[in-house]
């Protein structure tokens, strides 16, 4: 029995769970989040928890469980608190600025601005040299902040680039000197 596909996900107030052939609809105070339903498992709701369950002991459908109740909790913890990653940007000229709503626009040391804009359902703010990705949906808001982190990765001299705030770059020597 999977671990984390065996725990019912607690639903809390202001949260609506409709189950479909299809997709499972999960609705609350920050939006709606659709959550695809696999075949080899079974969603019930009851006395406002989610429960999921298997409908047999094959491979795929052992796989299957425990992804299907971490993609239903990441989707309730959406929608009611959401989810945000925040980056830093380190580097000599090195500089952000906010253009318009939900994009970037960035000096990365390419010899043109680097301009990044945030598809829907994601908000970026920029505080300085930090920028804050938020939204609904987690796959979403890693996919954007990975995106954004892939414009210039952190190099291991000097530390330059744009990294993730809790990531820690290992630094390398430089050159030795002759003597």
């Amino acid at each position: 029995m999977s671990r984390i596909g065996k725990q019912p996900i607690q639903i809390p107030a202001g949260v609506t769970i409709t189950v479909g052939d299809k997709d499972i609809v999960v609705a609350g105070p920050k939006g709606s989040l659709n959550v695809p339903l696999q075949e080899n498992v079974v969603v019930t709701v009851e006395d406002n928890q989610i429960i999921v369950t298997r409908k047999d002991d094959e491979p795929k459908s052992r796989a299957w469980h425990g992804l299907q109740r971490a993609l239903l909790n990441n989707a309730v913890q959406g929608v009611t608190k959401g989810f945000e990653k925040k980056l830093e940007i380190n580097g000599v000229g090195f500089r952000l600025s906010s253009v318009g709503t939900g994009a970037i626009e960035m000096a990365l040391g390419f010899s043109h601005p680097v301009k990044y804009q945030a598809p829907a359902g994601v908000e970026l703010k920029t505080d300085k040299m930090t920028i804050t990705v938020s939204g609904i949906d987690k796959q979403m808001v890693g996919q954007v902040a990975a995106e954004i982190r892939a414009l210039k990765k952190p190099e291991p001299y000097k530390g330059k680039g744009i990294k993730y705030a809790d990531e820690v770059i290992l630094r390398k020597a430089g050159k030795a000197g002759k003597k």
